[in-house]
């Protein structure tokens, strides 16, 4: 009974407060963490079995690490290599500086490498706030966007070593093991192990499993398969080679990432890891004490101007310096001017070792609540800081020079056109999305790309995704249910979505789904009988075609036919019938 009062009442209040700070245009991070104030120990009212939604919050902690796992593309990493690896590195480096030296200054650290943890909790961003706030200003797949998501994944690969280390270097890990360089040579051979026994066993053993699960075409079995990936390699990992659970998780998702399942896996998962990840981020408001506020209102104060100016201020001029233009680099530093989820995790870890008190973490809940809050309306200040920037560059320019160059931002300029996909007279390519490869969508592929149109395949025949990727043709392997599966295959840019697979399950959320990340998309539906076309018109299709009027109208075409009738009256009998047929569906 506590467990499911403690549940019920915990999501609750987050659903509650997710929705009102989601309507004020703020995070709904904000509205869960402050749900866990509300209802943790240390505010009147209803308190919650802190134990019980810490525990349920672990499973969180697992689906977000798999998730990181899952999108770790080091490919892409290496494209951003010569801006993202260093600009984290260093941008961690000073940001740990000196949030170490508020934390070692103010009392929020026991001792040096407490200091050091606390600080690196305040370098690394959230990277759902992050991406949130790129997407809601139609920054996300710009370069600075793109910087931005890789800036992010070194901060994340920090986050993960660190987690690694923190064990074996804590006061008491290296002393027990005799000493600091033999803790972590026998922390370094586990790890090796693990990479060992994952990369050579699982590799192969963890495909072959999905291959066989999603082959009884089970949505159901597949969703339990990717949990029990994630939680066994994670349990396992910790129980048999002593790293963290959080590692194991994020090499479950490598391992998935790598192989032909990575895409439908992240869109399964990403119900489960939403739902619990919010009850991650209500445990850790509930760790939140009023009284550090006056207790400890500097070191609060101390690491609030750190993360909202000291990390913008030092992530653009090093953006700066590694050669991104003033704009771009000014998006890239007021994106990571926040602290999420990845913070928590490395300072509940130091937390657990005794590395730093209670009261550092409720500061950390104060400035994830005010950071996160904060970070969309820091991002308004880009357009007249970038203006006043201009008129001074051109002021200075036009005292020291009568030759005005060219701004810099014009290679940013070209770089984002070229990004959305513009030819060089700027016409967009036409794209068309089809769901299904059988007989219809087939067809229709070979008629659209013998029209000069683009086309991605979504298909769900694991089989048929291998024939066609080996035949060069761009296709994507997933549920077309899932919003994941539907960005990957180009809707929020394409033209047309056509649902031509037969049976489709929910094809009313597709629509939905697909209206969300493209208003202006044209949906064209294939549905077998006649009274479902009223319902999908409702839900956002523009044309629907039923497999029960097409047959009737063949059927009336070929009976004409053979009663002679001329080529005029047997279009004009076929659009009276269709629209019979059609209309009076549609209007019952």
């Amino acid at each position: 009974m506590d467990l499911l009062l403690t549940l019920s009442a915990s999501l609750g209040v987050a659903l509650v407060l997710g929705y009102l700070t989601q309507r004020l245009g703020l995070s709904p991070l904000v509205g869960y963490l402050l749900a866990g104030i509300i209802v943790g120990p240390n505010t009147p009212g209803f308190i919650a079995n802190h134990e019980i939604a810490e525990q349920v919050a672990e499973i969180g902690v697992v689906l977000l690490m798999f998730g990181v796992g899952l999108h770790f593309d080091l490919s892409e990493l290496f494209a951003l290599r010569r801006v993202a690896v260093p600009g984290a590195f260093g941008q961690s480096t000073v940001s740990a500086a000196l949030g170490a030296a508020a934390a070692l200054g103010l009392g929020g650290a026991s001792g040096w490498l407490g200091g050091i943890v606390y600080g690196l909790s305040l370098s690394v961003a959230s990277t759902v706030v992050m991406t949130r706030v790129l997407a809601d200003h139609d920054d996300l797949h710009t370069p600075a966007g793109h910087v931005a998501v890789g800036w992010t994944i070194v901060e994340d690969f920090l986050t993960v070593v660190l987690l690694i280390l923190l064990p074996a270097i804590a006061p008491g890990g290296a002393e027990a093991r005799g000493s600091l360089l033999l803790s972590l040579a026998i922390a370094g051979a586990k790890i090796a192990a693990l990479l060992v026994v994952l990369f050579l066993v699982g590799s192969r053993a963890v495909p072959w499993l999905l291959r066989k699960v999603a082959a009884t075409r089970s949505r159901e079995l597949f969703t339990l398969t990717i949990l029990v990936v994630a939680l066994g390699i994670a349990v396992g990992s910790a129980k048999l080679f002593g790293v963290s659970i959080a590692l194991g998780a994020f090499l479950a998702g490598v391992v998935v990432g790598r192989s032909d399942f990575s895409l439908r896996a992240a869109s399964e998962a990403l119900p489960m890891r939403d739902a619990f990840a919010v009850l991650f981020f209500v445990s850790v408001g509930m760790l939140f004490d009023p009284r550090s506020l006056i207790e400890a209102p500097w070191l609060v104060a101390a690491t609030l101007g750190v993360v909202i100016l000291g990390k913008p201020l030092i992530t653009f001029f090093l953006a700066r310096a590694l050669g991104q233009p003033p704009r771009a680099s000014l998006s890239i530093g007021l994106a990571l001017g926040q602290i999420g989820e990845f913070s928590f995790i490395l300072a509940g870890a130091a937390s657990a070792l005794g590395l730093i008190p209670s009261r550092s973490m409720s500061a950390l809940v104060v400035v994830a609540i005010v950071s996160i809050a904060l970070n969309p309306l820091l991002r308004l200040l880009i357009e007249p800081i970038d203006r006043l920037g201009r008129e001074v560059t051109r002021g200075l320019v036009r005292r020291t020079s009568d030759a005005v160059d060219r701004p810099p931002e014009g290679s940013a300029t070209v770089s984002v056109a070229a990004a959305a996909g513009t030819s060089a007279g700027g016409e967009r390519r036409y794209r068309a999305v089809v769901v299904g490869y059988g007989p219809v969508g087939r067809t229709l592929f070979k008629l659209l790309s013998e029209n000069g149109i683009s086309c991605t395949i979504v298909e769900m025949n694991l089989d048929t995704v291998h024939r066609l990727r080996s035949q060069g043709i761009p296709v994507v392997y997933g549920d077309a249910g899932h919003i994941e599966t539907l960005r990957s295959a180009g809707v929020p840019s394409a033209g047309s979505l056509i649902l031509s697979a037969s049976g489709l399950y929910a094809p009313e959320e597709i629509i939905r789904i697909a209206r969300e990340l493209n208003e202006g998309v044209r949906v064209l539906v294939r549905t077998a009988y006649l009274h479902e076309r009223s319902r999908l018109r409702a839900a956002g299709a523009d044309l629907v075609f039923s497999g029960e009027g097409e047959v009737a109208l063949a059927m009336i075409e070929a009976i004409l036919q053979d009663l002679g009738a001329t080529t005029e009256r047997i279009s004009r009998e076929r659009d009276r019938l269709r629209a019979d047929l059609f209309d009076d569906f549609e209007a019952r």
